[in-house]
């Protein structure tokens, strides 16, 4: 039986992957009239005069909406809301699983911008966060800023962020196995999306200044500044400074790192020869990457990254989210900010000791049992620091 095959199986047998429990009595009279009616009006009354009081009486302090339109759904394109059903259950599962969050799907029947934010500020009294998620690009950026912008919890687009942060957790351990700064590394880009225009503002925001990033259609360039949507415009003030203007097989020459979050067999091994020595390539293209490990490495590339679990240095999304959420949530933030999530790649790249570190080892493995609760306080501590917090630590 197939892996498919084996995982429709599991689904059906279990009627998915999630269920609710209760946390109190629920046996008699006695214990209804506590949880229930008549008692339950006290915390509904101490809310209603103070609506920080639903994190103390009701577990909205733990939970998190995980919200799709599945128009973007890895590996599977545009399959609708319904059809992503699984793909977000499994999200709220790793939740539970890694950091202790109830979380629950919410999968919409429309894939109107406007919609989908007027749906999410709706629910905003009753949840602690909102994870979106495979919302196709660039909507899944506008979304999210005005959410951001408009909400009083914590919204993150994990298709965005996530990858971001976990790319430069790889990338701060690999330049000290290279012994290269970020501001003196070359490094090429390829997706300008949701995931690639994330890593280059995290890259820069590290302190990388010779990016160039590259679509389908070839290099950023300021020449063609009124050809590009918003994102990229936004993008041309972090990639090619200098103003260059070559091919993306010529870019390779001497490039210090290679990142691809775009489609699949673009890059060849004459490309990768090109590179400096001590190349870093992470290749990340789902569900096959730009280059295979296999022949990056063949090809000379030092350190290969790619999102598979039967390859070294995984760079896995489930590194961040679980933490972050966790964190975002005991601080009771408002928002996670930049200095969040640097914080969490900061934390990540610091489970791996210098004496570990080696070419096939840059990134923790996600089941590391250290991994939450790190990622957790360094993003607790930095939304404190920012005061984007409400309650007992803030407003």
């Amino acid at each position: 039986m197939d892996i498919y095959k084996k995982a429709l199986k599991l689904h059906e047998e279990n009627k998915g992957k999630l269920e609710i429990k209760i946390k109190v009595p629920c046996e008699n009279k006695d214990d209804l009239s506590l949880a229930y009616t008549p008692g339950v009006a006290a915390p509904c009354l101490e809310i209603y005069n103070d609506e920080n009081n639903s994190y103390k009486y009701t577990n909205r302090g733990n939970t998190v909406a995980i919200i799709s339109d599945g128009s973007a759904v890895l590996g599977l394109g545009n399959i609708g809301g319904g059809a992503s059903l699984p793909v977000m259950e499994g999200k709220a599962m790793l939740m539970k699983k890694f950091a202790g969050i109830d979380a629950f799907p919410l999968v919409l029947n429309t894939q109107d911008s406007e919609e989908i934010i007027k749906i999410c500020k709706s629910i905003e009294c009753g949840i602690g966060g909102i994870n979106l998620e495979d919302i196709s690009a660039p909507r899944c950026v506008e979304i999210e800023r005005r959410l951001i912008n408009e909400m009083n919890i914590p919204v993150f687009h994990d298709d965005q962020h996530g990858t971001a942060i976990v790319v430069l957790a790889a990338l701060i351990n690999s330049l000290k196995l290279i012994e290269k700064s970020a501001s003196e590394c070359k490094v090429i880009v390829s997706g300008t999306g949701a995931a690639g225009s994330s890593i280059i503002r995290m890259m820069y925001k590290y302190g990388f200044r010779k990016i160039y990033a590259f679509d389908k259609d070839g290099i950023l360039t300021k020449k063609d500044i009124e050809i590009y949507d918003d994102l990229k415009k936004e993008l041309l003030e972090y990639v090619n400074l200098d103003d260059k203007n070559f091919s993306f097989e010529l870019s390779f020459e001497n490039a210090d790192i290679f990142v691809g979050v775009s489609a699949k067999g673009i890059v060849s091994k004459e490309m990768i020869k090109k590179m400096n020595e001590k190349s870093i390539v992470f290749a990340m293209a789902n569900p096959e990457p730009e280059i295979s490990y296999d022949d990056a490495k063949d090809a000379g590339a030092y350190i290969v990254g790619t999102g598979r679990s039967d390859r070294p240095n995984q760079v896995n999304n489930l590194l961040a989210f679980p933490g972050i959420f966790k964190g975002a949530l005991e601080a009771k933030a408002t928002k996670i900010d930049d200095d969040a999530k640097m914080a969490a790649s900061v934390a990540i790249a610091s489970l791996i000791d210098y004496s570990q570190l080696n070419e096939e080892n840059v990134i923790v493995s996600a089941f590391d049992d250290r991994v939450c609760n790190t990622v957790c306080e360094a993003v607790k501590k930095a939304c404190i620091k920012s005061k984007n917090i409400r309650g007992i630590y803030g407003k």
